[in-house]
């Protein structure tokens, strides 16, 4: 009898890419998906380790899955299982079996062993071994806008950060092997794809080349258009800017992973870039495309932030051009070099600073959706709700519509509107 598998992933975009990839694997292998722990012989939690709340998020799920089936055989992959030893106190009784973040994309190399009567429960290989990107991919996404994986790992050190542990040093993918991927896509009707990794801006360090080439030659690619995740802003030089300024393809959405803006901080976390660069990099960024998306993340109540590093910020992100602020608390993660930080700051403050960041998110966003209420935009048309009859769609720089509309056949066109026709932006 074909066994029945769910998955389950938390976190990144890369880690959804994963997750499907996982999947795939396994239909491949006459698995069966389903959609409910009832109807499942495996459970996989593809987890997230980002933040304490994950770890915590990771052992609820896998509890309550073996309490609703208790039969069901578990297995714990992602972040949090290649981090797993530095986990304190992790409860692995509800856990069968147990793949690092390179063992879960050759899961059929393990899957079977769950069945059987001697096994090895941990398959976690130190990462900072592993020097080769994996080359495979999801090749029936099923999102409207696909997320491509074009790198893994990164060499950064942050100071808060556990995820070069989870991930490795950076590996690209090759550039023959993402414009294959986005020539695929774009012969089954998709317009949008969306570059994705765990540090983007390093895609090329390891093949002697630089993200810019690779954007090249996505511009000469079949695809309509593409989007970037996140970047440095030490990472947006001159001469990437005035190519993304001049490509025909390029969506003008930038997420910056800033994670401050006062300087003490920066140093603290262990940032390689300056306030002053961030700002003249945001300003640049705002007067270079017409009305771009800027949104970035900020860490609030990092160890030692005074309450006037914290205005610093606060001042800065509210000056600038920013469209929107993704902004959370402080997350002490064991094996970091924050975590032995003295001046830790209590959960209530970070709490109140992050309420103030997101207020101030919501401010900034009203204020580029105003801006762009009268522009004339390129919105694709995604998913159609069953209950309304409305069409999602979304703009090149990253704004929201809704549409009401009888056909049935929209998804993946494009159109061109002005924004004014809409009652309500997002």
């Amino acid at each position: 009898m074909c066994k029945k598998f769910l998955v389950r992933t938390l976190g990144c975009k890369t880690n959804q890419i994963e997750g499907q990839i996982i999947a795939q694997s396994l239909v491949g292998l006459g698995f069966i998906e389903v959609d409910e722990i009832s109807q499942a012989d495996i459970f996989i939690l593809n987890s997230c380790s980002v933040t304490s709340h994950s770890d915590s998020q990771v052992s609820y799920i896998l509890n309550k899955a073996k309490r609703q089936k208790p039969s069901v055989k578990t297995v714990l992959t992602g972040c949090c299982a290649q981090t797993i030893d530095l986990h304190k106190n992790f409860d692995l009784k509800n856990v069968d079996l147990i793949l690092g973040n390179n063992e879960k994309l050759d899961i059929e190399k393990h899957i079977n062993s769950l069945f059987e009567n001697d096994f090895n429960k941990k398959n976690v290989q130190d990462i900072f071994k592993v020097d080769e990107f994996n080359f495979k991919f999801v090749k029936n996404p099923s999102q409207t806008r696909p997320s491509i994986k074009i790198q893994e790992g990164c060499n950064n050190r942050c100071s808060y950060c556990i995820i070069p542990f989870a991930r490795g040093n950076s590996r690209s993918n090759s550039v023959e092997n993402i414009i294959s991927q986005i020539n695929f896509l774009s012969q089954s009707g998709v317009k949008e794809v969306v570059l994705t990794g765990i540090h983007i801006g390093q895609w090329g360090l390891d093949i002697n080349s630089k993200l810019q080439y690779l954007l090249e030659e996505i511009e000469k690619s079949k695809i309509h258009r593409f989007r970037l995740g996140s970047l440095y802003v030490n990472e947006l030089d001159d001469d990437l800017i005035e190519f993304l300024k001049n490509s025909e393809k390029f969506c003008p959405h930038f997420h910056l992973s800033l994670q401050s803006l006062c300087d003490k901080t920066l140093m603290d976390m262990n940032r390689k870039y300056s306030v002053e660069l961030a700002l003249k990099t945001i300003d640049r960024l705002y007067n270079t495309f017409s009305e771009p998306f800027l949104g970035c993340d900020i860490i609030a109540g990092f160890p030692n932030e005074s309450d006037e590093d914290f205005e610093t910020t606060f001042e800065n992100l509210k000056n600038s051009k920013l469209s929107a602020i993704h902004a959370f608390p402080y997350s002490k993660r064991e094996g970091t070099v924050a975590a032995g930080m003295k001046n830790q700051i209590q959960d209530s403050v970070k709490t109140l600073r992050t309420q103030r960041l997101l207020e101030l998110s919501k401010t900034k966003h009203a204020e580029f959706l105003n801006r762009c209420k009268n522009q004339n935009c390129e919105i694709l048309f995604e998913k159609k709700s069953a209950k309304t009859g409305q069409y999602s769609a979304i703009t090149r720089n990253y704004i929201k519509v809704f549409i009401k509309d009888d056909r049935d056949d929209l998804r993946n066109t494009l159109k061109t509107v002005n924004l004014s026709e809409f009652d309500r932006l997002y």
